[in-house]
């Protein structure tokens, strides 16, 4: 038997080596085969390609004036509700931004009409219309369709979420969620950022460098 196995692997090797060469992968094809020279600038994006968004210290949530930190990038909403904005993606309709709450307090009864990403980053919140609570690495997803009110209890000190929103967010009424009473999206969003930057001194173009 182990010399009919001889036999039948002796008989392919003739059979292969003659076509050796065509099972041989072209240097030019092989991942680290390098045949330029090692200093030289390699491009991470294709030419006319969007430049990264790169933004240091997002956790540095109460953000004090320092080279690279100051504390007028947040937004105020309302007096107790501000943003960071961190992308205005206008050509897919989404934004990405940090959300804070200083001490408690209520964002409006909303409906969403494409899925929301939240991730929680500091204190606690959750949604009148759930039993859930998020907390510190909570992660939360929100479907289209989704209409709830947000709110941060009182006794929490400082709520900051990060949030990813597709589509529009439509202000419902307490009473009436087919009364629309107000919107916002990455438009409005963007609007408000360009105000606040221009008459805190920023200027307006600031949230400039956050639109993709």
């Amino acid at each position: 038997m182990i010399n009919g196995v001889a036999i039948v692997l002796c008989q392919l090797l003739v059979f292969i080596i003659p076509f050796a060469d065509a099972f041989t992968v072209p240097c030019s094809r092989v991942i680290h085969c390098a045949s330029k020279s090692t200093d030289s600038l390699l491009s991470a994006a294709p030419e006319g390609a969007l430049p990264d968004i790169v933004i240091p210290s997002i956790f540095d949530f109460n953000a004090t004036d320092t080279d690279n930190l100051d504390p007028r990038v947040w937004v105020p909403q309302t007096p107790c509700l501000s943003f960071r904005p961190l992308c205005f993606c206008i050509s897919q309709g989404y934004y990405v931004n940090l959300l804070k709450f200083n001490g408690g307090g209520i964002l409006g009864r909303h409906r969403h009409s494409s899925p929301v990403h939240a991730l929680t980053l500091k204190g606690s919140w959750g949604y009148k219309e759930h039993s859930w609570h998020a907390t510190p690495g909570t992660y939360v997803f929100e479907p289209p369709g989704e209409t709830h009110t947000l709110i941060v209890d009182d006794d929490c000190e400082e709520m900051v979420a990060m949030f990813h929103v597709t589509g529009s967010l439509l202000y419902v009424s307490q009473d009436n969620d087919e009364e629309v009473i107000g919107f916002d999206d990455v438009f409005t969003k963007l609007e408000k950022a360009r105000a606040w930057y221009e008459e805190c001194g920023l200027g307006e173009d600031y949230a400039d460098k956050f639109i993709r």
